[in-house]
């Protein structure tokens, strides 16, 4: 194994060092976002091992993906003349030329985008099955890894298998986009030397999928190099929305509906309220939905606490609300949009929700910064509304901590130290009377702010114990 050209992925890579410096069998799944740098991974990590790879292909038909198989595997044999006419084929032909390799190394088999090779009538997953339980477990030498950005379908047919391949994965290995902090180095390894304020607009862009990263040009500003991928004639990521539901989902339809509602929403939906506002049926046709997006990255379930205790969804992937808030509808409207946005007042809006987005998708560095990595504790949103005798109340962020304290969290995204107002400090004041009436504990509350550059000093800046800075999210 190596580790050459690997920004981040410290805890995947072990996790598949692990695997491979075991002395049996192992059958690892690597899974994640598409564009997430799964394939990209095991190719850095295994290009010396790997005896065979071969990459399902989206709509081929089966025997198409059964003659890219036996192509593959011609080219490291090329003793091997008659194609197989089933996977069961394939598979037996897979064993015969693994057999025939020496036996004191390591074999790293690659099977790339599997879900896409499970076509309809294929009889793919029964034969991997039947190929892995009787040869691939006992081959002590055989390194097997599974990969897919269909999420849903390796959750379902591969990790919650309930036939041949229950309980059988040695490790499940799930890529997260970038941090800002790897986005950050990824930049610096392409010769980009940008403000964290600039690499965290980029963020709410891209979310820190690398591919996305590996499009920006260094000679080119923020602004320029968003004109140029969304918005410019010709640009390179305008028909990316579209053909990342379609690989991804086989009826993409209810997929967007969904997150196209959730991108209207900033505090999130419940299931019901998904349902009503996108008139999908209110059956497993849903529930399939919202599980498929959560696998893939694309949504995140939170808590919501306050008159009563529910689970919501939000929107957490940044390409896809970027896509729907601003791209969609001005596709070859504007050549330098982005440019001309960057003081309206839907762009600072966006970047103050967008903000929070980031905020919540780096809550264990938040953590740390607090020096509460170590403090057991669950996060969620708390809302109340207003009523006939009080105004309603809004907090983004809770952290519940068993340390007896509950941190409240406000994060704003400006462009310096940001000042509180006598009207926000009397704002902040009834958020706190309020969660601390509805909490019923009496837990100690910590005021947090979360904020560009930190909070200016002034008679209402006491309030708030601690501040935290953009440079404390890069952490």
């Amino acid at each position: 194994m190596k580790k050459n050209g690997l920004i981040g992925r410290a805890a995947e890579y072990r996790a598949l060092e692990k695997c491979y410096l075991e002395k049996h069998a192992q059958l690892a799944i690597v899974m994640g976002r598409r564009r997430v740098g799964k394939t990209f991974l095991v190719n850095e990590s295994f290009e010396d091992d790997m005896v065979f790879k071969v990459t399902g292909s989206k709509g081929a038909s089966m025997k198409d993906q059964l003659d890219n198989f036996f192509d593959e595997l011609r080219l490291r044999d090329p003793s091997f003349r008659e194609t197989p006419k089933s996977w069961r084929e394939a598979f037996v032909l897979l064993r015969q030329y693994l057999d025939s390799l020496p036996k004191d190394r390591r074999l790293v088999v690659f099977i790339d985008e599997m879900p896409w090779l499970d076509s309809r009538k294929s009889k793919f997953l029964p034969s991997f099955e039947y190929f892995w339980n009787h040869y691939g477990s006992a081959k002590k030498s055989l390194l097997l890894i599974v990969c897919g950005s269909a999420s849903a379908w390796i959750q379902k047919k591969i990790i919650k298998n309930k036939g041949g391949l229950f309980n059988r994965q040695s490790a499940i290995v799930r890529l997260e986009p970038f941090t800002l902090l790897e986005t950050e180095q990824y930049l610096e390894s392409k010769g980009i030397s940008w403000s964290r304020m600039d690499i965290a607009r980029l963020y709410m862009v891209t979310g820190g999928v690398p591919f996305y990263l590996d499009e920006i040009d260094p000679e080119l500003t923020l602004n320029e190099n968003v004109d140029r991928l969304f918005f410019a004639k010709g640009a390179p990521l305008q028909g990316e929305f579209k053909l990342l539901y379609e690989t991804l989902f086989d009826r993409k339809e209810g997929h967007v509906s969904v997150v196209t509602t959730l991108s209207k929403h900033r505090y999130g939906l419940t299931r019901k309220e998904i349902g009503e506002e996108t008139k999908l049926p209110k059956n497993g046709n849903l529930s399939g939905i919202l599980e498929s997006l959560e696998q893939s990255g694309f949504i995140t379930p939170f808590l919501s606490r306050g008159e009563r205790k529910e689970k919501r969804y939000y929107l957490s992937d940044f390409f896809t609300y970027f896509y729907l808030r601003f791209v969609q509808d001005r596709l070859g409207k504007d050549e330098h949009f982005w440019s001309n946005a960057a003081m309206s007042q839907s762009r600072t809006s966006y970047e103050g929700i967008a903000f929070e987005f980031v905020c919540l998708s780096h809550i264990s560095q938040i953590k740390e910064a607090l020096g509460i990595s170590g403090v057991l504790s669950e996060w969620f949103g708390w809302r109340v509304a207003p009523s006939n005798e009080q105004s309603g109340a809004q907090i983004d962020l809770v952290i519940d901590r068993r340390d007896n304290v509950s941190s409240l969290c406000e994060m704003k995204f400006v462009g310096q130290e940001f000042t509180i107002s006598k009207d926000y400090d009397e704002e902040l004041r009834n958020k706190i009377a309020r969660y601390d009436a509805f909490s019923k504990h009496r837990k100690s509350i910590q005021m947090v702010f979360v904020s560009s550059y930190g909070l200016k000093r002034n008679m209402y800046s006491g309030l708030v114990q601690r501040s935290l800075t953009l440079d404390d999210l890069f952490r």
